[in-house]
């Protein structure tokens, strides 16, 4: 497959500090584009920058850390008054960070089940508040990194947080569910992908072995590529277009998810 220049590019990459994250922030960086290296510290943002220059040789300049931890909004809040200040323009957005859902049903100081959080609801309020930065010109996008669990999950509208009845591997489904869903938004153009199970910390989740993080990495950096053509709302299996799970492309479903995340991050736009 033909690999444009990226110079010109500025990604944000969230969960950059290892995995597919890590991966798909030195693929990009190697490709010329300036990356900006989220982690959950400004420690750990740091050590990935480091290791980014050290590893692949990359000129660090083109890296940036920034720090939010997604178990609280106001850190989201904060990062992205930061990104739209100092990167006025951003041309793609990449949706990665996650956790797995623990064990027991655990809250964020927010109020939220921490997966639903820091897997959707802190994407959706930093996509949001990056609006004015992502640019609009053709190639402009944000990608989602979602999974193919969310085939398997319903959004709980009656009980989100899943506080009744509390299930690890149905909460993680319902945060990807809500990603994919959120692509389908018409305010930003934007893709979801699985970008097949590889040996991450989420790699319980789905099997014992998988492949590496940079094959999966691979898928993301395919969809920052302004030379790959995209439609709002797509969803990738590794490099294949297939259909989403039916409630991912329903307007209603869309408006309502949309309405529910509004409320929960205390944002109206």
């Amino acid at each position: 497959m033909p690999t444009s220049d990226l110079s010109s590019r500025t990604v944000l990459v969230t969960g950059a500090t290892s995995g597919i994250g890590f991966e798909t922030a030195r693929r990009l960086a190697e490709r010329g584009a300036t990356v900006l290296v989220h982690g959950r510290t400004a420690e750990e943002a740091q050590a990935a920058t480091d290791k980014l220059i050290a590893a692949a040789g990359l000129d660090g300049a083109q890296l940036c850390g920034f720090t939010a931890d997604f178990t609280r909004l106001e850190e989201v809040e904060a990062m992205a008054r930061r990104v739209v200040n100092e990167h006025p323009r951003l041309d793609v957005l990449v949706n990665n960070a996650a956790t797995a859902a623990p064990e027991r049903h655990t809250v964020t100081a927010d109020g939220n089940e921490i997966a639903f959080q820091v897997n959707f609801l802190a994407h959706y309020l930093l996509t949001c508040l990056l609006e004015p930065a992502l640019t609009t010109d053709p190639g402009g996008r944000v990608v989602n990194v979602s999974s193919s669990l969310h085939r398997t999950a319903s959004i709980q509208w009656s009980d989100p947080q899943r506080a009744r009845r509390y299930s690890r591997l149905a909460a993680y489904a319902q945060s990807q569910l809500a990603l994919t869903v959120f692509a389908a938004d018409p305010r930003v153009t934007a893709v979801s992908v699985h970008p097949g199970i590889c040996d991450t910390g989420l790699m319980p989740l789905y099997a014992n072995s998988g492949e590496s993080a940079a094959e999966g990495a691979a898928h993301v950096v395919r969809l920052c590529d302004p030379a790959t053509e995209i439609v709002n709302g797509a969803y990738y299996d590794r490099d294949q277009r297939v259909e989403p799970a039916p409630a991912a492309t329903e307007e209603r479903t869309v408006k309502r998810l949309n309405k529910l995340a509004d409320q929960l991050v205390g944002h109206s736009v």
